[in-house]
């Protein structure tokens, strides 16, 4: 088959103040015959996107949420891969080239995960940083309240991840010590992780839509990395961490001008939250899922031991351990 491009960075975004540094960085870091779909969910970016020949958009009047306009960004592409990344991170040189040298087939690939330092505020008196966040009031060393936001855009390398899971309800887990695990350490550069973030992957856009796209039934947002986890392993494939490259996110923080409100862009409950997680907890306990070729126990058994799990039990009524606190990072 003959593809128009090598890979489709796809980048759904609503009201994200960091759009368009994102954009520019990954335009900035495509080697390959790579391309970016910005999909604008509901609003344009401000600041605006600049033309580039490598980049195309889509624009929606209004929001249809972060899955279906991942979907979307995936129907426009023509590349032999697709994808998916959060408007708020930064991605390494030549991100695409790695990615596709690694590639098998029914693979979906993670680069590892820094976080993103993407700004600081900078006292205009004494020039004290302040680490991203809510803008403070004054400036904790002199008390001046005049305070810029300085870009800075880079990851911070001591803040590396490269295993998640997810527990007993199907909630997103970070997993750092099963990094640890002699059997793990032998696989180099390229880790089997049980689950992922979400916020970044990477894989055939044939096998994208052969395993269903993005299942909007969960709504607009959530349970990404555990959808995309299970359609990988229990379809047969394989969900790997490729050391060789790196995304960088950026975790939110607080409004960044005015203290107490929430970064989140799209207008999400509680409830939609918790409705999310317990359609992606009843869906795939439930091993009805028709492109499986293993049930859910097989991929928990496949990471044994994991914390929360005791596959000894009733695999679809599995008492729950108390390990520590949820995104523990065990």
């Amino acid at each position: 088959m003959n593809y128009a491009k090598d890979v489709s960075v796809i980048i759904p975004g609503r009201c994200e103040m960091f759009f368009a540094q994102t954009v520019e960085n990954v335009l900035a870091n495509i080697r390959a015959d790579s391309e970016v779909i910005a999909v604008c969910d509901g609003s344009w970016p401000d600041p605006v996107l600049k033309d580039h020949p490598r980049l195309r958009v889509i624009h929606h009047t209004e929001a249809v949420g972060q899955r279906a306009a991942t979907n979307d960004g995936a129907k426009l592409s023509r590349a032999r891969w697709i994808m998916k990344l959060d408007a708020h991170c930064g991605v390494s040189k030549g991100f695409d080239v790695e990615l596709m040298k690694a590639h098998e087939p029914g693979m979906t690939q993670v680069p590892m995960m820094y976080n993103l330092l993407a700004f600081e505020w900078e006292c205009q008196k004494c020039n004290n940083l302040t680490y991203q966040g809510v803008k403070p009031e004054k400036c904790v060393k002199c008390g001046q309240t005049e305070l810029a936001m300085q870009i800075r855009w880079r990851p911070q390398r001591a803040k590396r991840t490269l295993s998640w899971r997810f527990n007993t309800d199907l909630q997103f887990q970070y997993w750092r010590k099963h990094c640890q695990r002699p059997e793990v350490v032998a696989q180099g550069q390229m880790i089997e992780t049980m689950s992922f973030i979400g916020a970044c992957m990477f894989l055939e856009r044939d096998r994208f839509w052969e395993l269903g796209g993005m299942d909007e039934s969960h709504g607009s947002w959530g349970q990404f990395g555990t959808e995309w986890a299970c359609k990988t392993w229990l379809s047969g494939g394989r969900l790997v961490t490729n050391c060789n490259c790196w995304f960088a996110h950026m975790f939110r923080t607080g409004n960044f001008a005015a203290p107490g409100h929430s970064t989140w862009p799209y207008p999400i409950s509680q409830q939609q939250i918790d409705r999310a997680r317990e359609y992606s907890k009843k869906f795939w306990r439930s091993n009805t899922w028709p492109k499986a070729v293993h049930p859910l126990e097989w991929l928990v058994e496949k990471f044994s031991p994991v914390p929360d799990w005791h596959m000894e039990a009733d695999p679809i009524d599995i008492p729950k351990r108390d390990d520590g606190p949820v995104n523990s990072e065990r």
